[in-house]
C-alpha cells in the first residue's frame, strides 16, 4: 500500500480522526487519549497503532507512560493530493508574485516620469522661510 493511501486508511475513521484533532494541540498520553472516549482503552490503543503504522503519529516512552504527538508532514501529501480538486483554490503565491512585479514596474516607470534633478522644481510658497 503506498503512503498516501495508508493515510487516508488511516484518517477514514471519525475515532482517528478526532484523537488526530486532540493531537493538532499537544502531545498527549494514551491514558489522556483514552479518557476522553467512551470506548475500550484497547480499542483506543488499536486507533492509536494504526495512526502510528501509518506515520500520522509517533510515540515516545516516557516512564510507564507512551506520549503521542502528532506528524503534521504525513498530512501534506494528502492535502496537496486532494487540492487539486479544489477549483475554488486561490494560488496566493502566485498572485503576490504577480503583485509584487507590478509594483516593481510602477516604480520603474514613475522614476522614469520624474523630471531630472538638475532642472529647478516649484517650490511651495510657506516652503521659503529665508
Amino acid at each position: 500500500m503506498d503512503d498516501l493511501s495508508m493515510v487516508a486508511d488511516a484518517i477514514a475513521d471519525p475515532v482517528r480522526r478526532e484523537i488526530l484533532m486532540m493531537l493538532r494541540r499537544t502531545p498527549l498520553t494514551a491514558g489522556d487519549i483514552a479518557a476522553r472516549f467512551a470506548i475500550s482503552r484497547p480499542a483506543v490503543s488499536r486507533h492509536l497503532r494504526v495512526l502510528r503504522e501509518s506515520g500520522l503519529v509517533r510515540d515516545q516512552q516516557i516512564g510507564r507512560h507512551r506520549r503521542y504527538s502528532l506528524v503534521r508532514s504525513r498530512l501534506s501529501d494528502l492535502a496537496a493530493w486532494l487540492a487539486q480538486f479544489d477549483t475554488q483554490r486561490v494560488d496566493w503565491s502566485q498572485r503576490l508574485a504577480a503583485l509584487e512585479t507590478e509594483v516593481h514596474r510602477t516604480r520603474r516607470d514613475r522614476k522614469r516620469a520624474e523630471p531630472a534633478n538638475d532642472q529647478p522644481t516649484a517650490r511651495h510658497p510657506k516652503e521659503d522661510t529665508a
